[in-house]
């Protein structure tokens, strides 16, 4: 443990596995109370959970569907009352749903903006009432945002584009209270959803300047940078983490 978020509470949305769990660990290593949430992979959130308790830290896991604003909203509401207040939001949840436009559904498109994009500013408006000065709204975008090499990625590129000019535009609104807004957008990194070890990751790899997948370590690594002090002049920025893929 450190001290540099001590008197922090966080919340995560989505931090039962892959880059939130990585996010809750790390943030809960810097101080933070943390809550986060997850939506069906009890067992692997209470286990993260259990692990930060042990080791002297303090974490709960929520139940809650990101596409689901009642659900967030409560969530939200319930690990506020629980720890006093918010200092940090880390949205984090997200869907990957490929396809070539034509074949793409309709239902997989409204899945992916109602959590990729819709959940965000639900968990953002959820989060703010408890959020004062120095408030830090962090959102795990995509590098895809900016470069889309490959076929079926279009409501995924553009849900994560959209994150972008929200993060631009909520930068403005919440500059004045003190809060900044801002984006990471992660490389491929080895998780359940886009495995190293694929022939889809083969073909990734070879875009990039480093050849490889980021760990899920390094993205927490640069939420943590922005969800401490010494980033408070960061805000409206959309912040690669991408081994050199959009270079």
């Amino acid at each position: 443990m450190t001290t540099t978020l001590s008197d922090k509470v966080a919340f995560v949305t989505g931090g039962a596995r892959g880059i939130g769990a990585s996010v809750v660990r790390r943030l809960a290593r810097e101080g933070a109370a943390v809550a986060f949430t997850y939506q069906s992979s009890g067992a692997g959130a209470h286990a993260v959970a259990e692990e930060i308790n042990a080791a002297g830290g303090r974490a709960r896991a929520f139940q809650a569907d990101a596409a689901d604003a009642a659900s967030v909203t409560r969530a939200v509401d319930d690990a506020a009352r629980q720890f006093g207040k918010i200092d940090i939001l880390v949205n984090s949840a997200g869907v990957l749903l490929l396809g070539p436009v034509d074949d793409f559904s309709l239902e997989d498109f409204d899945k992916t903006l109602a959590v990729n994009v819709r959940g965000v500013f639900v968990a953002a408006k959820a989060a703010l009432p408890y959020m004062g000065e120095g408030g830090r709204i962090i959102n795990i975008g995509s590098v895809n945002a900016d470069r889309i090499p490959f076929a079926g990625g279009s409501a995924y590129a553009m849900s994560k584009a959209a994150l972008k000019g929200l993060v631009q535009g909520m930068a403005r609104d919440l500059g004045p209270r003190g809060i900044t807004v801002n984006n990471v957008q992660p490389g491929p990194t080895n998780t359940d959803m886009n495995p190293e070890h694929s022939d889809f990751a083969t073909s990734l790899h070879g875009l990039m300047a480093l050849q490889r997948h980021a760990r899920p370590e390094e993205i927490a690594g640069m939420v943590a940078y922005l969800a401490g002090p010494e980033a408070g002049f960061v805000t409206g920025a959309s912040l690669n983490i991408d081994g050199g893929f959009a270079a």
